[in-house]
């Protein structure tokens, strides 16, 4: 039999089969994935293939090949990855300027997994209607949706509370697999709410203490959509793991720099104190975001960048 996995706890799975029917599997023997070491061999959205047992549960025995997924570095103390989810049409990264603030760095480092892991991305900046009353806010968040719709970036602005380009949402999202993701607090389960009330997802609080978001996702969820598709829902990221990556090769997910790549002096250029760098000229010129060239410069060295969860 064959089904697609719409949730995993870590050790079973609920997985949607052929004919609509919810089977909850397991894993037969030991299941690892070759070439990927990550804690969980088996992600949201994968497509298996199980066998039924005489209980009434399946056991997993195969997986499908991925078409794409999305991963994190582990929260434990091992090198290994998580992998998120598999096997999405595209990722809507939900942010917010204010209340809780998502960092630029925060969405240059998803964009960048995203950009390696094949995965088409929109930004939706949630909780416009508490921008409207802010002209200083407001110019902010035109000036950010300038810089990413310039390299290409689709970007929207909604509102969950007041149903804001909701339906514009909705029809983005029709017939698609689409991952939701983000920090949490931003407003995410409040906004897969709105697109599909018969979901009911559970909505957190904000802290007062730190402006944060409190988790109220554990584990990624795949939730079929009344007007066609799936939403996955995922649990608010702190960090995403820049996994199997070299230094040479994070420019070429950052869609303005690879643009310039071949105009470089050096074919090896690393764009950070080369003589005659394309990249570093259009900094310089404003032809690419002084922000987005900031977070490249963080991530090649190491440094964690601030990502509030």
């Amino acid at each position: 039999m064959k089904g697609v996995v719409i949730k995993s706890t870590g050790s079973w799975y609920t997985v949607l089969d052929d004919i609509g029917a919810i089977v909850e599997c397991g894993i037969k023997g030991k299941f690892r994935i070759q070439g990927i070491k990550t804690t969980n061999p088996i992600a949201v959205g994968d497509k298996v293939e199980f066998e039924m047992e005489n209980d009434g549960r399946g056991v997993i025995h195969a997986i499908e090949d991925r078409k794409n997924y999305i991963i994190r570095k582990s929260i434990n103390l091992s090198k290994q990855s998580h992998i998120i989810a598999a096997n999405m049409d595209q990722a809507f990264l939900i942010v917010t300027l204010a209340f809780p603030r998502t960092s630029a760095g925060f969405i240059d480092r998803f964009l960048l997994t995203a950009e390696a892991y094949h995965i088409p991305t929109s930004i939706i900046f949630n909780k416009i209607d508490l921008f409207e009353k802010d002209a200083k806010l407001m110019n902010e968040l035109d000036e950010f949706i300038s810089v990413y719709q310039k390299i290409g970036y689709p970007c929207y602005k909604v509102s969950a509370t007041e149903k804001t380009d909701i339906d514009l949402l909705k029809e983005l999202t029709k017939d698609k697999i689409t991952l939701v993701s983000g920090h949490s607090g931003v407003g995410k389960s409040t906004l897969v709410n709105a697109m599909d009330f018969n979901l009911d997802l559970t909505v957190g609080e904000i802290s007062d203490v730190h402006f944060k978001g409190k988790h109220t996702t554990t584990f990624a969820e795949m939730h079929p959509l009344a007007y066609g598709g799936f939403i996955i829902d995922t649990p608010g990221i702190k960090e995403l793991g820049l996994v199997n990556m070299s230094k040479e090769e994070i420019s070429n997910y950052f869609p303005e720099m690879r643009a310039l790549k071949n105009q470089c002096k050096f074919n090896n250029c690393v764009h950070i104190n080369e003589p005659k760098c394309a990249v570093i000229e259009a900094v310089e010129q404003g032809r690419i975001a002084r922000s987005r060239y900031n977070s490249y410069i963080g991530i090649m060295n190491g440094e964690e960048l601030d990502t509030p969860h």
